[in-house]
């Protein structure tokens, strides 16, 4: 059941340098703190060397993972060192849930739209995904309880509800509290798994923050997915799954099938430049970057998309969704802006059910704000030609 990412194969066709791309969810290389890492990388060989360089627990570096969990328990969890386990980048995380969770023919329940590296996570384990509508505030919680009770009628009891509850991938929305209490009420009436993916919970760039399921549930109900891909540098491909201490037995036990151990040379990297307080200072960086390049995007936006296209305005993260007119495909556009030298990913590849043809994910984060104006500029001809306007 395994597929190549659309998004990948997508990235390979917009490497030419005249093509600008909004299409992969790619940090700024300007907020990679590459001198501090110098400095960090010589201090750990310098100082823990042989330890760096050798296998090390598969649950993870422990001063990394305590480090974690004392900034989460700042944030209002109550958590324990046994309730965290490093993995190979939060994708790992994904991958691994589903090889611990899902038996083939196993229902899942997904937004629509949801991140497609976790749909295809449970796609390759013979997951059959359930999509659940957005309004503006997320999953809705009405068609979820329907279609749970429909299931549960049919004597079906799905895996487990996956969510993005902040800036979510790919419609960049914030799933406020009262909507989370609600998924988290409908969870616990139909015994179900929630499953938090938040790899973008930290960029915000305003508004309230809001607590995650994993605390206001409590209960040891929500398995929370986070990485520092977003939020330091992807290359170390580091993330984390937090969990009741029994689940995360059971993702130690399918880390040793898969890796033995996430590289210990970049955990211990990531530990003493969190411990230096280099970590939060360019954390602060970023979000400033990123606050200004989504300003800029959406402002071009406003001065250069033609009426009847519709966006979301994000409070962080790293992208926002636009929808075109009804009746029209981002899949013929696609060419069109590709002869335009711009480019995006198809909303679709986001919807379980196929739908969303009318939808496209646009990533801020990426591109200089000079090109990112120009890049709306060309996105807008092309959707004024494919809707036959000057």
């Amino acid at each position: 059941n395994m597929k190549k990412s659309a998004i990948r194969e997508l990235l390979k066709l917009t490497q030419r340098p005249e093509i600008i791309s909004f299409a992969g969810g790619l940090p700024a290389p300007e907020s990679f703190p590459i001198e501090q890492l110098k400095e960090i990388s010589c201090e750990v060989l310098d100082q823990d060397g042989p330890a760096a360089l050798q296998y090390s627990a598969t649950e993870g570096v422990t001063e990394l993972r305590q480090l974690l969990v004392d900034r989460y328990n700042e944030e209002g969890l109550n958590i324990e060192l046994k309730n965290l386990v490093i993995t190979t980048s939060s994708q790992q995380g994904l991958d691994l849930l589903a090889k611990i969770f899902i038996n083939r023919g196993d229902k899942v329940i997904c937004g629509l739209p949801s991140y497609l590296g976790g749909l295809s996570a449970f796609n390759s384990y013979g997951a059959e995904m359930i999509g659940i509508k957005f309004d503006e505030h997320g999953m809705r919680a009405d068609i979820l309880e329907e279609k749970l009770a429909k299931l549960k009628s049919e004597g079906i009891k799905p895996k487990f509800i996956y969510t993005i509850p902040d800036f979510q991938n790919p419609a960049g929305i914030t799933m406020p509290e009262f909507r989370r209490k609600e998924i988290i009420e409908i969870a616990r009436k139909y015994d179900i798994l929630i499953i938090e993916d938040s790899p973008y919970r930290e960029v915000r760039f305003e508004g309230q923050a809001q607590k995650t399921i994993f605390e206001l549930d409590g209960n040891g109900q929500v398995i929370l997915l986070g990485t520092f891909s977003k939020i330091f540098v992807p290359g170390f491909r580091i993330g984390w799954v937090v969990a009741n201490e029994q689940i995360v037995d059971k993702f130690v036990t399918a880390k040793q099938t898969t890796d033995l151990c996430t590289p210990t040379l970049n955990q211990k990297i990531v530990h003493k430049y969190i411990e230096k307080g280099y970590f939060d200072i360019n954390l602060k960086k970023i979000i400033q970057q990123y606050h200004e390049k989504r300003d800029n995007m959406l402002q071009a936006f406003r001065d250069h998309m033609p009426a009847g296209v519709e966006w979301t305005e994000p409070e962080g993260g790293l992208f926002l969704f636009l929808t075109l007119p009804e009746g029209m495909d981002a899949e013929n556009l696609f060419q069109k802006a590709i002869e335009n030298n711009v480019a995006f990913v198809l909303g679709k590849v986001f919807h379980c059910d196929g739908s969303g043809e009318n939808t496209m994910r646009i990533n801020f984060s990426f591109m200089p704000k000079e090109k990112t104006t120009e890049g709306v500029k060309r996105l807008a001809k092309a959707i004024r030609e494919e809707m036959g306007i000057e």
